[in-house]
């Protein structure tokens, strides 16, 4: 796993602006992609920053980058615990939280509570529940059933940070310093 495919998929994340972000990569060797991430963790964890695979599957593994400290911020919303508990989660521990995500990803089933470990608004992961992923606002980082002037704003932000942290980062940038500390 390269440093650019995560700049490429987890910028927002890396500038502080979203929670968390997960994405596929190749792996081969899980010993080799498990040395990649501990070496990444020790450079970026001073930064607030976290990167797990959750999930091996084939030739490929399922990374979630994300910042602990807004995760833990964001699952002390009301709306968010509601939803989470609706699904059989503990809500007053996090480490548990973590747990059954991921025990929920690798067996089998993409939970569509997978959306507040992102960071996604509690009324559009509901909405997306409810209407099982039909009946949208509009569809960009994610199915929108809320705000969509926010939600599309919001995006056009991710996605303006992304070919920021691109080019910088293929200007020579390294990861260390385009991840901003939280």
């Amino acid at each position: 796993m390269s440093e650019e495919l995560i700049i490429k998929h987890c910028s927002p994340t890396l500038a502080g602006i979203k929670i968390a972000n997960l994405f596929n990569c190749d792996c081969h060797s899980h010993e080799e992609l498990n040395v990649t991430i501990r070496m990444l963790n020790h450079r970026l964890f001073a930064k607030g920053l976290l990167i797990m695979p959750v999930k091996y599957f084939g030739n490929k593994a399922l990374i979630y980058v994300f910042r602990p400290k807004l995760l833990r911020a964001y699952l002390k919303d009301e709306r968010v615990k509601q939803i989470l508990r609706e699904n059989g989660y503990d809500t007053d521990d996090i480490q548990k939280c973590m747990k059954r995500i991921i025990s929920r990803l690798q067996n089998g089933s993409f939970p569509h509570e997978i959306g507040i470990f992102l960071g996604y608004p509690p009324e559009d992961v509901q909405g997306f529940i409810d209407n099982n992923g039909q009946n949208f606002k509009i569809c960009g980082h994610w199915k929108v059933y809320g705000d969509e002037q926010k939600c599309d704003n919001y995006f056009k932000q991710c996605e303006k940070c992304t070919r920021c942290y691109l080019d910088s980062y293929r200007s020579g940038n390294t990861i260390e310093r385009l991840t901003v500390a939280v």
